[in-house]
C-alpha cells in the first residue's frame, strides 16, 4: 500500500511539473533540447501579460539563466494574431480605482521583467509575429533577436491613454536613429512588417510560416553560441524577399521628423508643426491634440532624460510615472474612453500642454524613497 502511495505521489508531481504545457494555462514554458520556450497563452486577449504571467515568466527566465544545459531562451505568442499587445491595463484600471496593491505589484514585476529580458545571460530570441505593444514590445524588444514579420504591428500608444511608453521606452526609444522614438513615443504612431526592422526595433525579418520551421532549428542547435544562433537568425532573413522593394515608410518624412522633434519643450514641438504646416506635420498636430496634455510632458522629459541613463535607471524613472499616473486622472479616462465605453473623446485634466506645469512634472520625476523600485 505504502508503495503504490509513494508512486501516486510521484505521478502527481509529474502531473504538477506538466501543468506548465496544459494548453488553458496563460504562459506555457517549456524545455525543448538546449532552449527553454516562453509561450504566451491568451490569445483571445492577444496575449496581453498580466500579473500571474509576468510572476511565472521571471523566476523560469532566472532559473534557465542559471542552468548549464539552457542555451538559449526563445518568447512568442500563439494565436496568430498577436505576440502580445500590452499590459492588461483593465485590470490594472480597476485596481488603481480602488487603490489596490496590483497597480503596484504589477509595474514593479513587469518592470523587474524587463531588466531580467536586458540583462539576461542567455541568447534571448523574441519571435514578434503580429501586434506588438507596449507590454509586448517590454518583453522583447530588450532582449538580443528580435524577429519580425510581415503580419508585425509595432506601436507604443500609450499617450492616447493617458500613461507614457514604459517598460523600458525611456532607454530604447531615445536610442534610435534620429528622433525617430520621440516621434513614436509622442503620437503612438504604428510600423508594420518590415519597417519595424528599418527602424531598429526588430533585429531580423523572416516570414510569418517560417517561424516553425525557424525555431525548430533553433532547437536543434548544439550548444548555440550567440554567434551561431545570429548566423542561423541571418540565414532565414537572407532568404526573405517579403516587401523588400518597398520603401521604409517614414523616409520621405525623416527630415521633418529629426527638425520638428527635436524640439525641447512640447509646446515648442506645437508650434514647429504648426509652422511647418504642411500635410504631414499637420497630421501630426490632429493626433498630438487627441493626446493627454500631462502623457505628452512626462512622456518627452522621459525620453530625454532616459537618453542618458541605463536600462536599470531608467525603469526606476519610469516606476516613479507610473505611479504618478495611478494617481493621476488621465489614465482612468484615458482607459474609460479607449478600451471601455469606446467613445475615443477622452476629457483630458488639464485639457491643455500649457496647463501642465514644470512644478507637477517635476513632482512625477520625484524619489519614492522606500517605495522606489528594486532591481
Amino acid at each position: 500500500r505504502l508503495r503504490a502511495l509513494n508512486r501516486l505521489q510521484v505521478i502527481l508531481q509529474h502531473l504538477k511539473m506538466s501543468k506548465q504545457t496544459d494548453s488553458t494555462a496563460e504562459v506555457l514554458l517549456e524545455k525543448k533540447g538546449g532552449a527553454g520556450i516562453i509561450t504566451l497563452n491568451r490569445p483571445k486577449a492577444l496575449n496581453a501579460l498580466n500579473l500571474s504571467m509576468i510572476q511565472q515568466i521571471y523566476p523560469q527566465i532566472k532559473t534557465w539563466e542559471q542552468d548549464p544545459e539552457t542555451f538559449l531562451i526563445i518568447i512568442k505568442g500563439t494565436g496568430g494574431k498577436a505576440f502580445c499587445a500590452g499590459g492588461d491595463i483593465r485590470a490594472i484600471t480597476e485596481a488603481g480605482k480602488v487603490g489596490d496593491k496590483l497597480s503596484q505589484d504589477f509595474f514593479r514585476g513587469e518592470y523587474r521583467l524587463n531588466n531580467a529580458i536586458g540583462t539576461c545571460k542567455k541568447p534571448y530570441v523574441a519571435l514578434i509575429d503580429g501586434i506588438t505593444m507596449g507590454g509586448g514590445v517590454g518583453v522583447s524588444v530588450h532582449g538580443h533577436f528580435r524577429v519580425a514579420t510581415e503580419k508585425t504591428v509595432f506601436a507604443m500608444p500609450e499617450t492616447a491613454i493617458g500613461l507614457f511608453p514604459d517598460v523600458g521606452g525611456g532607454y530604447f526609444l531615445p536610442r534610435l536613429s534620429g528622433k525617430i522614438g520621440y516621434y513614436l513615443a509622442l503620437t503612438g504612431c504604428r510600423l508594420k512588417g518590415r519597417d519595424v526592422l528599418r527602424v531598429g526595433i526588430a533585429t531580423h525579418f523572416v516570414e510569418s510560416e517560417k517561424l516553425p520551421a525557424l525555431e525548430k532549428d533553433l532547437i536543434a542547435l548544439k550548444s548555440p553560441s550567440k554567434e551561431k544562433i545570429a548566423d542561423l537568425l541571418n540565414t532565414y532573413h537572407m532568404k526573405c524577399t517579403i516587401d523588400q522593394e518597398k520603401a521604409f515608410v517614414l523616409d520621405e518624412h525623416m527630415e521633418k521628423i529629426n527638425s520638428l522633434f527635436s524640439a525641447n519643450s512640447m509646446e515648442e514641438i506645437v508650434k514647429k508643426l504648426k509652422q511647418d504646416g504642411s500635410p504631414f506635420a499637420m497630421k501630426q498636430l490632429e493626433t498630438i491634440n487627441k493626446m493627454s496634455p500631462t502623457s505628452l510632458k512626462l512622456t518627452l522629459r522621459q525620453l530625454r532624460e532616459g537618453a542618458s541613463m541605463s536600462l536599470q535607471e531608467v525603469l526606476r524613472m519610469e516606476y516613479r510615472l507610473s505611479q504618478a499616473c495611478m494617481k493621476g486622472h488621465d489614465f482612468y479616462e484615458g482607459v474609460r474612453a479607449v478600451l471601455i465605453d469606446k467613445d475615443q473623446s477622452p476629457k483630458w485634466k488639464p485639457a491643455a500642454l500649457e496647463e501642465v506645469s514644470d512644478e507637477f512634472v517635476d513632482n512625477c520625476f520625484k524619489p519614492l524613497g522606500n517605495d522606489d523600485l528594486k532591481l
